[in-house]
């Protein structure tokens, strides 16, 4: 770990990973278009949240509050909670990026995406350190489809069936295959069997969109009762290499 041929062995790996999620995020934006088109948003709204927002679970619940006639009250709280699992995420990379510049950190935030957390969490590991190049691979391999779909779905208008189609769960199912990676330890399992086991009920009674949120908020808990195992990478955070030794630009 940590030679110039692992890094770039880990980006390729990174690369291959950052390919299957642009090839549903287009499509997943241009439902996401066609939502904000029935919520009466202008094609200028819908770029300015994919470039200021740059959150799918958000924008959607928005959208629907936005279409239904929300106050703006609710819109803010829905979002601000479906948003909540990325102070987890932040948690989480924070070894990796504590000796990068405040401004810096500040900027990279913006582009954390559950994509991006998936795909740049799992290439640190991997080499054991912060990759700038590698991050910005993941973050740009959501925005750019996401932002490219979403107008498009917008301009095209009309009426799909997103059901018929298979878009619905596009999201869900990539995202859980992806994660499905990330699990090493038993507090991984634990915290991953602990939200499904919180957010199925909770979906059946308040909502899918309930039942996801709570789960993701919930299921770390889980991991964090359980003793760490030498797998639990979390448990133990490698410690951030020189650059040269890295073998990284």
């Amino acid at each position: 770990m940590g030679s110039g041929e692992t890094v770039e062995a880990s980006r390729r790996h990174l690369t291959r990973d950052a390919m299957a999620i642009a090839a549903y995020a287009l499509p997943v934006g241009l439902v996401y278009g066609l939502a904000a088109l029935q919520a009466h948003f202008t094609l200028l709204d819908v770029i300015a949240s994919c470039l200021i927002v740059l959150a799918g679970g958000a924008q959607f619940a928005a959208a629907g509050m936005v279409k239904d006639g929300a106050p703006w009250l609710a819109i803010a709280g829905v979002t601000a909670l479906v948003n909540a699992r990325h102070l987890l995420y932040s948690a989480a990379t924070a070894p990796y990026v504590a000796d990068r510049p405040r401004r810096e950190r500040a900027f990279m935030a913006h582009f954390l995406t559950d994509e991006t957390f998936a795909l740049s969490l799992a290439h640190f590991r991997r080499i054991g350190r912060f990759d700038e190049r590698g991050y910005w691979v993941a973050a740009m391999v959501i925005l750019v489809p996401w932002t490219l779909g979403s107008g498009i779905g917008f301009l095209a208008g009309g009426a799909v069936d997103t059901r018929r189609l298979g878009l619905d769960v596009a999201f869900p199912a990539a995202m859980a295959g992806l994660s499905l990676g990330m699990v090493s330890g038993r507090r991984d399992v634990a915290a991953a069997l602990g939200a499904v086991a919180v957010a199925v009920p909770v979906g059946l009674v308040g909502g899918a969109s309930l039942g996801l949120v709570t789960g993701a908020v919930v299921g770390p808990f889980f991991g964090l009762a359980v003793p760490a195992s030498p797998k639990d990478e979390s448990s133990a955070p490698e410690t951030p290499e020189p650059s040269a030794e890295a073998g990284l630009p």
